[in-house]
């Protein structure tokens, strides 16, 4: 054994305390206290939808879904050539609401109202009805026509894989009666006809799909015209039975108007009853006119009434009428003239003067005339007064008298009443189905139609269907959905770790390194050989990493393991160690997997002697180890493989031996076996400083490491991270890769490339 690496151990006995060794029950850093053990992790961080985990799942089955596409192309291209060509007729109808009024006059149906959608509604039932497909079919003789006829048959490749899997159809037999034949060929034609009224016009397009074109156009042509002449025949038919119904209506309530009218006559003879028109009577039209004299003759009386009682009140000349009285105003005239020449003369004579006395004598003469002037003109307005009084009178007397004629003729004419009435109604209704005849007779005559073709159908020149654009279209859509669902189902079930985010989420591991899987024809001893590959980049982070894993740097004892086995932790322990030797770091490897050692045959050395000769009491730890070919490294192999590992593992002489590695290397590190289904990976555990779990990608399940994860927290293990070997960022579908070695700076717009390798 080198001498050189014995001396590393002190040979004096080392003092252990329960516990870990070599690490403290809490540590501080930056003014804070942690414990030296692992909390339960965390769930998974809930990010919500993840956009780029989905990008990253269909990068990774692209060529799953490629080539799902490519075979939804290819049958969509088969089907097509396959199908037997569809050809479309289509001819437009326009439908009016009414047929063009000619005479003016209206028809035997009622006019619709302009926003109701029931008519075009029943108009469209009625292009589509069976009814109209039967006529059509006896007017285009299609029951006779051997191109129409054959294609009730499908012959298509549907066609014949359904009667290969379900057997012939019954309804398809050969019919043997005219009727059997006519119902067959009538279903075929419901089949192939379809109506397409065009939105926000009057406008219905009739199409018809068939195998022959010319077959298509004819028959489209067919249906227009049978179902404008069916619209005729049914106006006809309509206003035909019209008319039938309006005669016997008119002959009935022309009979019963004439008796109407004589039992009417007849009674009004018998009653006395004289009516001037309608609605009046002689004696209420004499009610009305004396009713209206003895209202003027009221007014005229209260007139003259006021009038008397003012002149009578009335002293002189204050009343209007004496004013007004041509008489009067001379007498007034010619007796101012003689005051004024009495007073002119009384200043020269004295009133003794004959002259003056005469004067005198005159101007009383006028004073008296003027005063038998004024009592006749009271006197006739007295009169006035008296005889609109009198009238008055005579005009209520004879209002009254008048008012008891109306009352009993009103009472015998509650009969006549009612019979003029079912004489009105009967003459109205007569009147009403008379005028309603004339006009159907003379619109039914015309033989308008309301139905009217805009464009015939022309002979389609290429099949509707199929469509190899919209089937490759089709195609590529069904492709892609098919092909992303397989992707995501597919990796629903995949239940590994495809990536360092996968480990972080899932289990709430750091992921402290990745282990990117060599390049196609090498392994991973020729991808460390080179230390420019991304392998041995990998390697190097690693290390960079663990340096930062704990507050005081670099674990002292560091155990490597993993769930399960073949997950690369024995080539990762190795290579980490030599990583470590190479930057001058004294470095233990120790191969503690006591069931499957592994580590003397990468590093090809012996086996003979090792850890389980130490731990069985037979040498000391200077006697088991061995020297290696990088410098500061030393190696302890496993040596002979016990039978009881677990018991070995469980003594107290692997904690003294961890204690004085940590004394005697800057690092020790150990190769252990997988967690799952062994006791010694969690022992391992308890004992040492920090625990690095190895992942493989796209290997390793979820489930498996969650369980190997609960094994290691109960044995209070400190699980600084992990590590994830084995990724194929190609594979995974991770566009920003993992390299090394060779590396870019996209964001930055710099490229930057790796020496050549030598």
């Amino acid at each position: 054994m080198d001498q050189t690496n014995s001396n590393q151990f002190n040979q004096r006995q080392v003092a252990v305390a329960p516990g870990r060794m070599g690490v403290p029950d809490e540590y501080r850093y930056d003014g804070h206290i942690y414990p030296n053990f692992p909390i339960e992790p965390m769930a998974g961080e809930d990010v919500g939808f993840d956009f780029y985990k989905y990008v990253r799942v269909l990068l990774k089955y692209r060529w799953l879904i490629a080539g799902l596409v490519g075979a939804s192309l290819i049958l969509a291209t088969v089907l097509t050539l396959l199908t037997t060509p569809i050809y479309r007729a289509t001819s437009s109808i326009q439908i009016d609401r009414e047929a063009m009024n000619v005479v003016n006059v209206g028809g035997g149906l009622q006019p619709q109202d302009t926003n109701n959608q029931e008519f075009y509604q029943t108009e469209y039932e009625l292009l589509a009805s069976r009814s109209l497909a039967e006529r059509v079919v006896s007017t285009l003789a299609l029951v006779d026509d051997r191109g129409f006829g054959a294609a009730t048959n499908d012959e298509s490749i549907f066609g014949l894989i359904k009667s290969l899997v379900l057997g012939p159809d019954k309804q398809q037999a050969t019919p043997k009666t005219l009727e059997d034949k006519t119902r067959l060929v009538t279903d075929h034609l419901i089949r192939v006809w379809s109506i397409s009224p065009v939105r926000g016009s009057r406008v219905v397009k009739i199409n018809i799909d068939h195998t022959d074109a010319a077959e298509a156009q004819k028959i489209a042509n067919g249906v227009a015209e049978v179902f404008i002449a069916d619209n005729l025949d049914r106006r006809y038919d309509a206003s035909s039975y019209a008319r039938k119904f309006l005669e016997e209506r008119i002959q009935q309530l022309k009979v019963k108007l004439e008796e109407s009218e004589k039992q009417l006559v007849k009674y009004a003879e018998q009653q006395g009853i004289i009516n001037l028109d309608d609605k009046k009577t002689l004696a209420g039209t004499d009610l009305e006119e004396i009713n209206k004299k003895l209202a003027d003759a009221r007014n005229e009386r209260l007139k003259m009434e006021l009038l008397w009682n003012r002149a009578q009140a009335t002293q002189g000349l204050g009343l209007q009428q004496i004013l007004d009285s041509k008489a009067i105003q001379e007498n007034r005239k010619l007796r101012t003239e003689l005051g004024a020449q009495y007073q002119q003369k009384l200043a020269q004579f004295k009133p003794a003067f004959p002259a003056m006395v005469e004067l005198r004598n005159q101007i009383q003469e006028l004073d008296r005339e003027v005063q038998t002037e004024v009592k006749s003109i009271k006197d006739s307005i007295f009169s006035q007064y008296t005889a609109a009084k009198g009238q008055e009178e005579d005009l209520a007397a004879q209002l009254e008298a008048t008012k008891s004629q109306v009352v009993d003729q009103r009472n015998r004419s509650i009969q006549y009443n009612i019979l003029q009435r079912e004489v009105d109604t009967n003459r109205t209704l007569y009147d009403g189905l008379l005028q309603r005849y004339k006009e159907i007779g003379v619109s039914g005559a015309v033989g308008t139609n309301n139905i009217s073709v805009v464009d015939h159908a022309d002979l389609p020149l290429r099949p509707r269907t199929p469509n190899l654009t919209l089937n490759l279209a089709l195609g590529l859509v069904a492709g892609l959905l098919l092909g992303v669902l397989t992707a995501l189902g597919l990796d629903y079930l995949d239940d590994s770790f495809k990536a360092p985010e996968d480990v972080e989420r899932e289990v709430g591991l750091s992921v402290i390194g990745v282990v990117p899987k060599p390049q196609a024809g090498n392994t991973i001893d020729d991808e460390l050989v080179d230390q420019r590959s991304s392998v041995a980049e990998a390697i190097r982070s690693l290390r960079t990493g663990l340096q930062f894993a704990t507050a005081d740097g670099l674990p002292k004892t560091l155990l490597i393991t993993s769930s399960k086995p073949a997950e690369g932790k024995t080539t990762t322990t190795i290579a980490l160690a030599k990583s470590l030797a190479n930057i001058g770091l004294n470095v233990l490897l120790i191969d503690a997997d006591l069931r499957n050692a592994s580590v003397h045959r990468h590093l090809k050395c012996s086996n003979e002697l090792g850890l389980s000769n130490y731990l069985t009491g037979a040498k000391m730890p200077e006697e088991v180890v061995q020297g290696s070919t990088v410098e500061g490294l030393v190696i302890m192999a496993s040596g002979p493989l016990p039978p009881n590992p677990a018991e070995l593992l469980a003594g107290p002489k692997l904690l003294s031996l961890l204690t004085l590695s940590a004394e005697s290397f800057d690092v020790v590190l150990i190769d252990g076996p997988p967690v799952m289904g062994l006791a010694d990976a969690p022992l391992l555990a308890s004992l040492v400083q920090s625990t690095l779990m190895v992942i493989a990608a796209n290997e390793t399940r979820r489930s498996v490491v969650k369980v190997a994860l609960r094994r290691l927290r109960m044995a209070r293990a400190n699980i600084i991270g992990s590590l994830l070997t084995k990724f194929d960022a190609s594979q995974t579908g991770y566009g920003y890769g993992y390299g090394y070695g060779d590396y870019e700076y996209h964001s930055y717009g710099v490229k930057e490339l790796a020496a050549p390798k030598s």
